[in-house]
């Protein structure tokens, strides 16, 4: 079993970056595809990006696309979301999640859970 846990999430300025950083335990990490999600106050949790069990294969919300990087190293058991141009709009809770199967953008088929880190963006 994958245990979660993210990392990196502080206040920055609007226009600021961060780099967010979800660590796995156990020894299967590269058998589970990697979403991240976020969950702004009073909101329901919203898919941001997910990345296949290789990496070769990306997804991206809308709202972020071309901001927002998501990449993986199977080697350090980690996944990443580099996020630049940060927005007020990207305030919120981010997770990171693990999958082994179903739809990259669907929360439903995610069944591992980080704790989550927040990110606080100022204008």
């Amino acid at each position: 079993q994958v245990q979660l846990v993210e990392s990196g999430g502080r206040l920055v300025q609007a226009g600021g970056s961060l780099r967010l950083s979800c660590a796995a335990s156990g020894r299967t990490f590269s058998m589970y595809a990697m979403g991240w999600f976020r969950q702004a106050p009073g909101k329901e949790r919203d898919f941001v990006a997910a990345t296949s069990r290789s990496g070769g294969t990306i997804y991206y919300a809308d709202s972020v696309k071309g901001r927002f990087t998501i990449s993986r190293d199977n080697a350090k058991n980690t996944v990443y979301l580099q996020m630049n141009s940060l927005k007020p709009e990207d305030t919120a809770v981010y997770y990171c999640a693990a999958q082994r199967a179903g739809g990259p953008r669907s929360i439903d088929d995610y069944n591992l859970w980080g704790q989550g880190t927040q990110v606080t963006v100022s204008s």
